[in-house]
């Protein structure tokens, strides 16, 4: 347990030092929450209803996809994994610890969005703040599965990037967070059922305000888990300690079957 809560307060300590990963906690999604509240608000009034949930749920993918996998590989490049594997430490720990680390961050920039938002924005406040916060602590986890997924499978720092824009972008585009998923065409709408986030913020809207979804929010929740139940299984089996280590207990395309809960989601959840 000493072990532990030292390893989890030398990451947490990484995430407000590290200019890159201080930049991905916490500055971006803030920057972009403020603009968004300035900028986005006055164009489209609308979008005041959904601005805390979607902002937050930003501000989760922001950390877990774009901060939380490069370090993952960096590590493993500079071979500071074989030096774990030599003093006991067990690859959960590798893995989970900063995962762990990422999702604290997020939930604060989360708590901070969700309690100045109306404030400053006159954002709608969810009627369900227990729904809220679960909902909250379950997207926060199954992305940064993901997250760790992405870290585990990736070769370099390249295809960090490539691999994380691939959910992200989309997400952004077509994943509930700017449109709803109702007014997106039927002929995109396949493609928002393979995203967290569309899951995420129907989960939101039915569960912690109470309206009208797309998406069954129950069925929802359920795809949520199952990302994260896959994401991390995947993420330790297919855990490799050393870059230079050509064995693997299985083909980096495995890494697909994280999708899986999110096809599932498609024919379940409408």
């Amino acid at each position: 347990m000493n072990a532990f809560a030292h390893h989890f307060g030398f990451e947490f300590k990484t995430g407000l030092r590290n200019p890159t990963l201080l930049l991905m906690n916490y500055l971006f999604p803030l920057v972009f929450y403020v603009m968004m509240g300035f900028v986005m608000v006055p164009i489209n009034p609308a979008f005041n209803d959904v601005l805390i949930p979607a902002i937050v749920i930003f501000a989760i993918m922001v950390s877990n996809l774009l901060g939380l996998p490069g370090p993952l590989v960096e590590s493993r490049e500079a071979g500071i994994y074989r030096s774990f594997k030599i003093n006991g430490v067990p690859a959960f720990s590798i893995l989970f610890i900063p995962m762990l680390t990422t999702i604290f961050h997020s939930l604060i920039v989360s708590a901070i969005i969700a309690l100045t938002a109306n404030l400053l924005f006159g954002s709608a406040v969810p009627t369900n703040w227990i729904a809220f916060a679960l909902i909250t602590l379950l997207t926060a986890f199954a992305v940064g599965a993901l997250g760790a997924l992405i870290g585990v499978v990736a070769t370099n720092s390249r295809s960090v990037v490539l691999y994380s824009q691939l959910i992200f972008l989309p997400s952004m585009l077509v994943g509930g967070l700017m449109i709803p998923i109702s007014m997106l065409p039927a002929s995109v709408r396949w493609i928002s059922g393979l995203l967290p986030t569309t899951y995420a913020m129907e989960a939101m809207n039915g569960l912690a305000y109470g309206r009208q979804t797309f998406f069954d929010p129950w069925i929802s929740l359920a795809v949520l888990a199952g990302c994260l139940v896959m994401s991390l299984g995947l993420a330790l089996f297919l855990f490799n300690w050393d870059s230079q280590n050509k064995v693997r207990r299985g083909h980096p395309l495995m890494a697909l079957l994280a999708l899986l809960p999110f096809v599932l989601g498609i024919f379940l959840a409408q």
